[in-house]
Formats: structure tokens, sequence, C-alpha cells
């Protein structure tokens, strides 16, 4: 069937039409649009219904091998463990840790960590790693808990682990938004199953934030806590429709949802069609989760804010501590992430820990990376994201195992053909990792005082409702809702519906399709001079900050009725709360024992500084050179590598075995950096040629990202006192210090 708009001749011209052309062109244009605009929607929604038909519904762009269906397990959980066949061309390295993806169960399905070819699974397997992905179907087993699933991912894990006997480490795990806190969890429980782990968005500190932004926060006390959740998931029928997750995401942004996205679709409609819908498989692949499993992380994560407190325990009584990970933790946020904000990513290292000290007496490593502007999704999703900050962790991951303990934080620096040891450089950027301080945390904002009252406040308060809830309207409701009733309530959930009427089940749309053909065939895209289309862009611009408006005006309004509610002293008192209480509400609890075992340690670590060989020495000038710099980065640990293979004849160094010989020696400088400097010329070889190669190993290693100066050029003269070589007259290289003649050290 053809109508006026497919039909109208395709070229329309000023010569032909008069003064009107533009206006006649951009009424074809738009109506052209409009037409397929139309046809995207009824793909979107056939797309829909195919993919939710499927058995085991996805979005990854790699092919899974299925390894392990949790649904076979002694405890069942909708979860599965599958390998990434690598992609033609790809060439993997079995020796090399493996990467596990583990995707957020958050209202969507499976797959945004292997979206597309440069994502979390492209960047690892690029840089020769095998990976591994964590997914789930869409609904959840009978009984399922969040602990039965912690329990399956330890199962997937030991096996990615008989699989790689000969791996140079524990796999990589990385956990994407609300996957990020469930592997955290695991890694307290279990920290021998992991290496390095990286977290990207995950809202492990969900009470901080800063006035202003990011009133998702605030949305637990507005709605009178966790009860409402517990009422979703009783008219579900003991499930909770993942939909109202994907609706919190839409509400965040209304702008986005309203204007922006449909907008970005019509006005490019000739080209965002395959990216468009490439992503809305994703965003509308709506899953269910259990009542039990969604009310544990409205009660202990967001609303409880419990995970840092070390406040959550195990159905046998085990406290779940962050500060059991023995593991290096990656942290990925962002300024832009509505969701999960800096503060919410960072601010539990500031409940665990008084000083980095304390992360250090904890053998704990911790490395963060705040981006500037990217959004919530774009931190796992984006290609940019990946090509950058993944890809970067990617390839020095062991760089990151090899850290000594501390927080520091990465930044990426372009690579250019002016830049020190471009050589040792395998990618685009040069990641470098900054020793930090909790000040540095501090100063991206928080909670003072009162707002720590204020969410106290808002949690008790949650749990006087919950318990009224379950004791008055919970029965009743129980008894009224059957399976059939909750299916149909969620086949009516609105964002299910967009799908379901706009695809071809609706007999309304049936000549869409038919129309677009035609419209295709006669395509006439007006000018991009075309003074209506930019009047066009100029009423779009108009409508997107009437909405950002709008918004604004909701934020601020939910953030005055939450501080000014849960800030009256009368509600406080009458919840528990001291409204003079200027401490702390959730801070992990110390012990003596700890105590105790770090001065054991202490003691074990003081009766070693006289033992080792070169390779201790190395690595204590290493990082004696290395503190004052106070960073770290990948063309250093180039050049490091080759530590390992240096010795009295010794064989190469594992890579497990070198992290505990840098991890070792570091904690002995800070204990006693006297005494382990001094003890250096006693533990090198008698033989001069052995000192003299092993120093220019070690010349090499400190001025791979740049030549030293200041500091760092004082410890390093005294670290070649230490060696007690003398250079001789073959391959001398020189370290200049400003105004002095050069220092000659030989490469023997």
């Amino acid at each position: 069937m053809d109508t006026p708009a497919s039909t109208i001749p395709a070229t329309v011209s000023a010569a032909t039409m008069g003064p009107l052309s533009a206006w006649f062109e951009y009424l074809q244009d738009a109506a052209q649009r409009s037409i397929l605009f139309w046809d995207v929607m009824r793909q979107r929604g056939n797309q829909y219904r195919e993919h939710m038909s499927e058995n085991a519904p996805h979005v990854l762009s790699f092919t899974p091998e299925l390894l392990i269906d949790g649904r076979g397990l002694e405890r069942p959980v909708n979860y599965a463990l599958v390998r990434i066949v690598p992609p033609k061309g790809a060439t993997i390295d079995e020796t090399r840790r493996p990467f596990v993806i583990v995707d957020p169960r958050a209202g969507h399905g499976p797959g945004i960590g292997g979206f597309k070819a440069d994502s979390e699974i492209g960047v690892a397997l690029k840089a020769g790693h095998p990976c591994y992905f964590i997914g789930f179907l869409p609904d959840p087993m009978p009984g399922q808990t969040i602990e039965d699933i912690a329990r399956a991912e330890a199962i997937f894990l030991e096996h990615v682990i008989s699989l790689h006997p000969d791996a140079d480490g524990k796999p990589c795990v990385i956990g994407n938004c609300q996957a990020g806190w469930a592997v955290i969890m695991l890694a307290a429980l279990r920290p021998e199953l992991f290496g390095t782990i990286i977290i990207a968005g995950s809202p492990l500190s969900y009470w901080q934030g800063v006035h202003g932004k990011y009133p998702m926060r605030y949305s637990g006390g507005l709605l009178g806590g966790s009860w409402l959740t517990a009422l979703a998931s009783d008219l579900g029928n003991g499930k909770f429709d993942g939909a109202w997750l994907v609706q919190n995401f839409e509400n965040q942004n209304p702008a986005n949802t309203l204007w922006t996205k449909p907008y970005n679709l019509y006005s490019k409609i000739d080209t965002e069609a395959p990216r468009y819908l490439g992503f809305e498989l994703w965003w509308g692949g709506h899953v269910n989760v259990n009542a039990e499993e969604i009310q544990f992380i409205v009660d202990e994560l967001f609303v409880g804010n419990n995970l840092a407190a070390g406040r959550i325990t195990t159905s046998d009584g085990t406290a779940i501590d962050l500060r059991s990970i023995r593991s290096p933790i990656v942290v990925l946020c962002s300024k832009g992430d509505n969701i999960t904000p800096p503060q919410q990513a960072l601010d539990w290292i500031l409940d665990l820990y008084d000083s980095v000290d304390e992360i250090r007496s904890f053998g704990q490593t911790i490395v963060y990376s705040v981006h500037e502007t990217i959004g919530h999704l774009g931190i796992f999703v984006s290609a940019g994201v990946a090509r950058k900050e993944h890809g970067e962790f990617s390839q020095n991951i062991d760089l990151i195992d090899a850290l000594p303990p501390g927080l520091y934080e990465a930044t990426f620096e372009p690579k250019t053909a002016e830049i020190a040891g471009a050589d040792y450089i395998s990618g685009d950027w040069v990641m470098r990792c900054e020793a930090r301080t909790l000040d540095d945390i501090r100063a991206l904002g928080g909670n003072d005082a009162a707002d720590e009252r204020r969410f106290a406040t808002a949690a008790n308060v949650s749990e006087v409702n919950l318990a009224l809830y379950r004791t008055f309207l919970q029965p009743a409701v129980r008894a009224m809702v059957t399976e059939p009733f909750a299916e149909q309530l969620r086949q009516f959930h609105p964002l299910r519906l967009q799908y379901q009427f706009f695809s071809d089940q609706n007999p309304l749309m049936a000549f869409i399709g038919k129309m677009a053909e035609g419209v295709k065939e006669n395509r006439s895209p007006a000018s991009d001079d075309n003074p209506f289309v930019k009047l066009q862009e100029h009423a779009s611009r108009q409508i997107v900050a009437g909405l950002e408006a709008w918004r604004t005006t909701a934020e601020n309004w939910a953030e005055r009725t939450f501080l000014t509610v849960y800030g009256l002293p009368v509600l406080q008192s009458a919840v528990g709360i001291d409204p003079a209480d200027d401490g702390p509400f959730r801070r992990a609890a110390k012990t003596a024992l700890h105590r105790k075992v770090i001065q054991s340690r202490i003691d074990e670590l003081k009766a070693h500084i006289d033992t080792g060989g070169v390779r201790e020495c190395l690595a204590r000038g290493l990082l004696y050179v290395g503190m004052e710099r106070g960073r770290a980065d990948e063309r250093g640990f180039a050049a490091i590598r080759r530590m390992r293979s240096i010795g009295d004849g010794q064989s190469r160094l594992t890579l497990t075995e070198f992290e505990t010989l840098i991890r070792e020696q570091f904690l002995m400088l800070l204990i006693d950096q006297q005494a382990t400097l001094e003890a250096i010329p006693h533990l090198l070889p008698s033989d001069p040629a052995l000192r003299r190669k092993a120093l220019a190993s070690l010349q090499d290693i400190v001025t791979a990202s740049g030549a030293l100066s200041g500091g760092a050029l004082a410890r390093w003269e005294r670290i070649v006192d230490l060696f007690e070589v003398e250079p001789d007259t073959l391959g001398r290289r020189a370290i200049r210090k400003p105004s002095e003649k050069p220092r000659l050290v030989s490469e023997g």
C-alpha cells in the first residue's frame, strides 16, 4: 500500500517549487522519517517478542559454550558458566590468567559485558586471555537466594581455575553494576578464588553522595522504605518484576527517556536504526528476581547500607568483611554517573579504613579510576571506555597484581612518539597508578554527620514499615494473588506494553512495513542547511531544556523533602537515633585479634630482613626509588618482567611468587627502612660482574618511564652505593642530575 509520503517525487527543487521549496522538502523528509521511525518501532517490538521466546536470551556478540548449568547444582540457581569461544583471528595464551565477566541482574538480561566487539570480553580476548562469562535465565529458581548465587559462582570459579592449571594467576573477575557487589561479597568469603577484581559502576556505599546531585539515593526514604519492594514481590506471587528496576533507571533521566533517545533515532533514521535496535534488545530483555533476593538487596545494600560495615552475615553466621579480600580491587566509576556516583563506588573505603597504612596492614591493594563524564551504562558498554580503561587494565593486569599494598588512582595518558619508554607501551595509552590517601577520596565529597543521621533514620523507618506491612497487609495480599494474576500484571507493565503494542502482533502496525519499503525506494532527505531542519533542531533543544528543568525541580524537591523529614529530631528520636550523635553509623568494627596478627606478621618480616639474594635486593632498590616517585606505570612493569628471571642461577619466578616478593620487600621497607637497605650488600653475590648486571637491569626499570630527578635520583644514588660496584668501560648509561656531571652505571 502506497501513501502520498512514499510517492512524492524525489526531485523537489527550488526551480519547480519556488520559495516554498524548502518547506516542501522538509515536509516530505518529515513524513518519510515518521514512517521509517515507526517501522523501527515495529522491528523493535518483533525483536523483543522473538528474543523473549528464546530459552536462554542474551545479547553476547561472541559465541558461548555452556560449561555448568546452575539449575543442576545442589542448591539450584538460574545462573550458568559459559566459555567464550575465541573469534577467528584471536590468539589466546593459555598461560595467561583467565578473565571471568559477571553481568548485572538488575532488570535486564545478560550479555552487556560482551555486547560488541569493543567490550570487556573483547578487550580481554584481544589481550590474549581466555575468557568466561557468568549469565542467567529470565526466571529464578524457586527459593533461590543471594547466598545460593554466591555458592554457585564459587563453583564456577573453581571450575575455571581447574581448566587453567598453568595460568600465571587466579582469574581476573569483572563485576558490572549489581554484579560488582555480588562479586565483592563472594571474594570476602572465598578470597582464594580470585585474582584481580574489577568492579564497574557498583554501589558499595549506597548512602553516599553530595547535595544537589544523585537523588536516587533518596528514593528508599521517600517511599517509606522497603515495604513497597515486599508488596511488589507479593503482587508477583513471589517474583519481583525486573521491569520496575529498569523503570527506575528511565525515571532518572526523563529528557533522554521521553525525547532525546526517540528523537535521536528520528533525526538520524537513515543510519541510527541498527545501533538503536541492538541496544533495545538488551534494554527490553526484562528478567525476574525472587522476592528473597530483591528484599535482601534493598534491605541490606540500598536502604540499610550494611555491606561495608560488615553487618551482613551468611546463613551459618559468617560475617562478610570486605577486609578479608586479598586480591587487588579495581574500582571504575564516573562523575557523570547518576546511578552509582563516585561517592557510592568509593566511600566504602572510608567505612573500612582510617588510613592508607591500615589498608596496607590488611595487605590490600585498591586502585580506582574516575571518569569525568561517561554515564552509568557507558562504564561497561561504551566502546571508548572498553578500548581505554578496560583495555589498559586487561593488558596490564599483572601490573595491578604486583603493586604493593595501598591506595592508588589509575590515570591514562595518550601515547605519543615523544613519550619516554614508548617501546614498553603496548596500547594507545599509558596507564599510571598514582599513590593516593583517604583525603583524596574525601575530596570527592560525601555525607556529613547530619546526613548520616538522616539515612540511619530512613533505614530504621524502613524496618518499622516493613514489619507493619508483613503483620497487617502481607497475609491478605498473598491470599488474593495467583500465578495467572501475577503473570498478567507483568505483561501489562508499561515498559513491556510499549514493545508488544508496536509489534506485528498489533494489526494497526501491519501496514507500516509496506509503507516503509515504499519510502526507502523514494527516500529524499532534506538538506542539512534547510531552515526548517534547523528550526526542528532548535525546538528539540528547547524540549530537552524544558524536561531538564522539570527533572532538576523534581530532584531538588525530593532532596529537600528527604533532608527535612528525616532530619526532624522528633522522628530520629522516635526510631532510636540520637539527634546529637555525631559519630559514624556505618563503620566496620575493629578487633584486637587483627592487631595481634599484624604484630606477629611484623615480627616475621623483621626476622627475614637479612635473608634473600639478588631478587630481594632488586625489589628493595626498585621499591625504595619508587616510593619517592609515588607512582608506577606500565613502562616500568614491562621492564620489570625481566626481574622475574634474574638471580643466582634460579628458575624464573611465577607471577604469584613475584607478587609475594614485591609485597614482602615493600612491607619490610615500611617497617624498618634503614635495616632493610643496609642488608643489601650482604645479600648480593660476591661476584662484581653479577652485581653490575643486576644493577644495570634495575636501572632499565627505574628509568623506563623517564629520567630520575630530585629525591628519586638521590635514592637511586644510595642504591648504587649499596651495590658496591665500580663502573667499568662497557655499556655505560648516564642518569643526569641537574647541574651535575652524569653518574655512570655499567650494564655489565
